[in-house]
């Protein structure tokens, strides 16, 4: 989907926090090419493609291929030991679900607050949390049938909820080869190799990059053998609103698991924001739209 205006406030708040969360000392400089590179934008492209445009200028003035490795190396360290005690609470694959898509809840930004008290806010209230739209059955009915599958992750912290959903996965179709794509390099806060490895996803999955340093999975700009792996696999399952953002007009059997945290999204999605969301990628529910209605989705997700 193409960014909206909306998205531009978000951009540059991104860069902000984030230089102030480095520290960085020439920041009037970085914020100068920051702007130049956003007034020369091309508004039909994604937003994912843009923040991480961004980020690389971010990175170079700070000297440091992952200014949050910190930051995702304890987020990490928290949820692998939450996982470890809420798997047991898991009794279904809606719930694995469920978890992975609540996991996606938690703002990993390091000045957001008490990120481990918003971890037990929301999971301690699990059992009163729906799905604003639930897709689990048909989810798992493609999964018991596919021969591969590929789950693009997010970021860090609920990569570990989301290597109990693919336990789950093994579980349901043993014989299925597993993927789970990660970023080519360091790009906010997003899973990367490094993450994947940290958390010990090569225990359940094949853990594959997508060689590109966007948000979200932008296949024009992926590398050949991940392109191969995404177009081969029977079900494509996308965590976060990136991946929404640039795959939701891919004709694909994808599923989308995410919080809707963003009024763009929740208009796309036609679900209230904050929503729970396991929703299977379609051509007849949300029509096209301009930048003025707020959604710029070709085609989108459905029943």
């Amino acid at each position: 989907m193409k960014i909206h205006e909306q998205c531009l406030p978000c951009l540059v708040n991104q860069a902000v926090r984030t230089a102030d969360m480095l520290r960085i000392e020439n920041r009037e400089e970085m914020y100068r090419q920051i702007f130049l590179n956003m007034s020369r934008m091309d508004m039909n492209r994604t937003n994912p493609e843009l923040v991480g445009e961004n980020f690389r200028i971010i990175k170079a003035f700070c000297g440091c291929d992952d200014p949050y490795r910190e930051t995702k190396a304890h987020y990490n360290r928290v949820f692998m030991d939450q996982a470890a005690v809420y798997e047991k609470t898991i009794t279904s694959f809606r719930d694995a679900v469920k978890y992975a898509i609540v996991a996606n809840i938690i703002d990993f930004n390091p000045i957001h607050g008490d990120v481990e008290g918003d971890i037990r806010k929301f999971f301690g209230g699990m059992e009163a949390l729906q799905l604003a739209v639930d897709h689990t059955a048909q989810l798992q009915q493609d999964i018991s049938r596919s021969k591969t599958i590929l789950y693009l992750g997010d970021n860090c912290g609920e990569i570990c909820f989301d290597k109990l959903l693919i336990r789950r996965i093994r579980k349901l179709n043993p014989e299925a080869k597993i993927y789970f794509g990660v970023r080519g390099e360091a790009v906010v806060n997003d899973n990367t190799m490094e993450d994947a490895l940290f958390v010990r996803m090569d225990e359940e999955a094949t853990v594959i990059s997508n060689g590109d340093w966007a948000l979200g999975t932008v296949l024009e700009r992926v590398s050949p053998a991940f392109r191969k792996v995404y177009d081969e696999a029977d079900v494509v399952i996308a965590k976060g609103q990136a991946n929404f953002e640039s795959l939701s007009e891919e004709e694909k059997n994808i599923y989308f698991l995410l919080v809707v945290k963003c009024p763009v999204i929740a208009r796309c999605t036609k679900v209230p924001q904050k929503s729970l969301v396991c929703m299977k990628q379609a051509r007849d529910i949300i029509p096209g739209s301009d930048l003025r209605s707020g959604c710029v989705c070709k085609q989108a997700v459905s029943a």
